[in-house]
């Protein structure tokens, strides 16, 4: 293959001592790239081979920022496989780019950030000249990186740098915080004890952390954030959904009774379909989360949408016999009602 030459190749595995034989020869390229746009050097940062990429570096006819087809450098691809002492000889060079994004807008800093290496972060950090706050193409920062990958050392280092502060928004008006939503407790916990995060921002479709924690299922995330006073456990998306439509529909038990512990949370919404909670969970299946809300007084489980279907029908529908038998011994459960 093209520019795979004995160096490329001794570079790649780590072989020191023959990289250092083969750089003696004259006729030796240290700077020949692959079809991909690789050298020697990018090889031996990518795997981490520390010595090598030091012996590489000692040649003054190595561009050690020369990146390769999708625009990642050798600081940048050794920073993303976590190889601190590959990422340790590129800062001593002294045209060394930190902040040199790839394709994507990904920097050093923010590939570290997402893989949870906290090592080279710090060392990131401490050069004078990173950008602690760089957004790549869909704006997000390494901030939103850390957060996505719960690393909680990492978004603690982040938040001590100046920049955008704790809630900086993405392309898609995310926050750090929206990832917390969906998975990382911790990460949620740390970010809510700030006073400048806003536990009620809202993405571009409308949704709130609450109802994403709801619609993914995550109950210490919930939990988190219905204990913030501020936090409105009714608000809506833009397509009328509220967490206790998505937590319903998903069948997450666990948050429906959270919710439905709150005296303001309407267990008999409708949606912009006319859909209550009770026909989410009777069209889903969903036996444990229909029991919660069927025997409650302001339920009506006889109720009809805007195509003037009942929990009945929706569950008859979908073949869940345990659901159609559970509807039945409710009184007006809209047994022999017709609909569109």
């Amino acid at each position: 293959m093209r520019g795979r030459t004995p160096l490329f190749r001794a570079a790649e595995n780590g072989h020191e001592e023959v990289v250092k034989v083969l750089l003696e020869r004259n006729d030796v390229n240290p700077s020949i790239v692959d079809e991909g746009g690789r050298t020697p050097l990018y090889v031996a940062a990518k795997n981490g081979h520390g010595e090598v990429v030091r012996a590489l570096l000692e040649r003054n006819d190595v561009d050690s920022g020369r990146a390769e087809a999708f625009r990642r450098t050798p600081l940048c691809i050794a920073s993303w496989n976590g190889h601190e002492e590959a990422v340790k000889a590129l800062l001593e060079q002294s045209n060394a780019n930190l902040n040199t994004p790839d394709m994507w807008g990904g920097t050093p800093l923010s590939g570290a950030a997402w893989k949870g290496h906290e090592g080279i972060v710090k060392l990131l950090l401490g050069r004078e000249e990173v950008i602690s706050n760089s957004r790549d193409k869909y704006g997000q920062t390494p901030l939103h990186y850390a957060a996505r990958g719960g690393h909680k050392g990492i978004v603690k280092l982040l938040l001590g740098q100046q920049g955008d502060g704790p809630d900086p928004r993405d392309n898609h008006n995310r926050t750090p915080l929206r990832i917390p939503a969906v998975g990382h407790e911790r990460i949620g916990k740390l970010l809510l004890g700030l006073k400048e995060v806003n536990p009620n921002w809202r993405d571009r479709d409308g949704r709130t952390p609450l109802l994403l924690a709801a619609m993914c299922g995550h109950e210490g995330v919930a939990k988190l954030l219905l204990a913030q006073k501020e936090v409105n456990p009714n608000a809506e998306d833009l397509s009328g959904r509220t967490p206790l439509r998505c937590a319903v529909g998903r069948g997450h038990e666990g948050i429906v009774k959270l919710l439905l512990d709150r005296n303001e949370v309407n267990p008999d919404s409708q949606d912009d379909d006319g859909k209550t909670p009770l026909m989410w969970a009777a069209e889903g299946g969903h036996e444990a989360v229909l029991k919660l809300l069927v025997g409650r007084k302001n339920v009506n489980p006889s109720s009809k949408d805007k195509r003037g279907r009942t929990p009945l029908m929706w569950a008859a529908e979908g073949g869940h016999e345990g659901i159609v038998k559970l509807l039945q011994g409710h009184e007006a459960a809209g047994f022999s009602t017709e609909a569109n």
